[in-house]
């Protein structure tokens, strides 16, 4: 089976990473959470459909990769009830003329998004039991509490799903790894809009920060918790 950052990372590419020491799995703790980054329509559009078609919903939509990899969040969402593990749901908040800084300068269309936009996919909408946190940059941890949050659940392990792969999945990751928290990233649970660009950061992400496995890997290691 192909790895999840195949063809992008050739296996010269791989060869160098192992002959560094890069890689090495980090495991599991005693209590994770997950947190379920921006899965609102503005990431995936309003209906499932082609990227260039998702874009005339909104043009911060990735299309389909995006509701594909909600049918692989959803699982891992229902396991976590089940198991009655802290579901976290990191999101953007609306922005106003005030918000725009050096993103409304990078992406003036971020400013722009109809409220629709800001919705949580039905399919995974939080419940009155989840928690929401509303960040206003990439990082689900920048200026937000989740720290806090996760200190008093007792949290030491996050499995991060979302998207984009290559913004708030890759620096929420690398915050998380510097608090010293175990990772794991299913890499079929999240996304972005370019494939090439979604598998050079999982390698990056499997290589420095997280354990990368599939959402079926993922909840099977899960239950063994």
């Amino acid at each position: 089976m192909n790895a999840p950052w195949t063809p992008a990372v050739d296996a010269e590419v791989e060869r160098r990473y192992a002959a560094a020491g890069f890689g090495r799995p980090i495991g599991l703790g005693e209590r994770p959470a997950l947190l379920v980054i921006d899965v609102q329509y503005r990431t995936v559009g309003n209906t499932p459909k082609p990227f260039d078609e998702a874009l005339g919903d909104y043009t911060t939509a990735c299309g389909k990769v995006g509701w594909d990899a909600v049918a692989n969040i959803t699982p891992v969402v229902a396991l976590f009830r089940e198991r009655g593990w802290p579901v976290i749901y990191p999101h953007v908040a609306p922005k106003g003329a005030h918000d725009a800084g050096r993103l409304g300068a990078k992406v003036p269309a971020i400013m722009d998004i109809p409220a629709k936009g800001y919705e949580f996919v039905a399919d995974i909408a939080p419940t009155e039991s989840d928690l929401l946190i509303p960040k206003k940059h990439p990082s689900a941890f920048f200026a937000t509490p989740l720290v806090s949050h996760l200190v008093d659940l007792g949290v030491d392990t996050l499995v991060i799903t979302g998207c984009t792969t290559s913004g708030c999945i890759r620096s929420s990751t690398v915050d998380a790894f510097a608090y010293n928290f175990r990772v794991l990233v299913p890499h079929d649970a999240c996304y972005d809009r370019a494939e090439v660009i979604h598998q050079v950061n999982l390698f990056d992400i499997g290589q420095k920060y997280a354990d990368v496995m599939s959402t079926a890997e993922a909840i099977e290691t899960l239950r063994s918790t």
